[in-house]
């Protein structure tokens, strides 16, 4: 069974899992703010992503009011502040076996739910 990673305040990621739900797809579901998520879990994601810049969000209203638009970060910046704040993984993130989609483009909704149909 896939296992998404989102945050249930987020019309978006609920949005995503109704729509999936709907073409007949369950989830193990883990909600990031009430159950963080660890450091063996974000490195097996990197694994799958390639790059922990990859699954870090720029979007997070945390993102300016730190200066870190202003900074040059490093893959181990990126890892440390989405351990440290939620809000920096890119939402949502769905594993399932080695497949990974990170975000909700449409392409990567798409995408996900044709494969795991």
């Amino acid at each position: 069974m896939p296992k998404i990673y989102h945050l249930s305040s987020c019309s978006t990621c609920s949005k995503i899992i109704k729509q999936a739900e709907e073409a007949g797809i369950s989830f193990e579901k883990q909600d990031i703010k009430a159950e963080p998520i660890t450091s063996a879990q974000l490195d097996a994601m990197k694994e799958l992503a390639g790059s922990y810049e990859e699954l870090f969000s720029r979007r997070s209203q945390k993102f300016r009011p730190m200066g870190l638009h202003e900074k040059q970060l490093t893959e181990n910046d990126y890892r440390d502040l989405i351990l440290q704040e939620y809000t920096f993984l890119k939402r949502p993130v769905v594993i399932d076996g080695f497949k990974i989609f990170v975000g909700n483009s449409a392409k990567v909704v798409e995408a996900m739910i044709g494969e795991l149909k």
